[in-house]
């Protein structure tokens, strides 16, 4: 009898510690919306679901910022929307950078505009994330997202030896 009573609190044991420990994790509030609310901004579609890249990249952010609750939520929404828009302009770049492009003359100019779109796009938002945030936190933000790039680039190298050296993240 008291085998069968060890087991069964050993059993309430297991799943209470099991318990604590799920809750123990936080959640950000940005990752429990409804799909719905992170939509594409140019065409009112559902944003594809982010990368695991991405989704690194956000926590890394979020977690170098340690904003509050409030401020998380809305730095979250705007830095998605951010990310969005940078994302759209760089799938045009390097469309325009492929070799299906015919006319060089274009294909410079239209480079050209693109990196003037990223930069508005930058300027933008860092008045938009200066709402939200003290101007520290929005340095933080730029720094953030190019030592992970930097380490990603890092990590990508280590794994795969073949990776040449000149690959160097852009300098921003």
């Amino acid at each position: 009898m008291t085998n069968r009573f060890g087991k069964y609190i050993l059993v309430i044991l297991l799943l209470t510690c099991i318990n604590c420990t799920a809750f123990a994790q936080m959640v950000r509030p940005f990752r429990r919306q409804p799909p719905v609310m992170r939509q594409n901004r140019f065409n009112g579609q559902p944003a594809p679901k982010p990368t695991k890249v991405q989704q690194l990249k956000e926590d890394y952010i979020s977690k170098r910022l340690a904003l509050p609750p409030d401020q998380t939520i809305r730095f979250e929404t705007l830095y998605l929307q951010y990310m969005q828009e940078k994302r759209a302009v760089q799938i045009l770049k390097h469309i325009n950078n492929t070799d299906a492009q015919a006319n060089g003359a274009d294909q410079v100019n239209k480079a050209l505009e693109y990196e003037r779109e990223l930069l508005e796009i930058k300027q933008r938002y860092t008045d938009e994330f200066s709402k939200i945030m003290p101007p520290e936190k929005v340095s933080v933000i730029f720094k953030s997202e190019q030592e992970f790039e930097t380490e990603v680039i890092r990590n990508i190298r280590e794994r795969s030896p073949n990776v040449p050296a000149a690959s160097q993240p852009p300098a921003y």
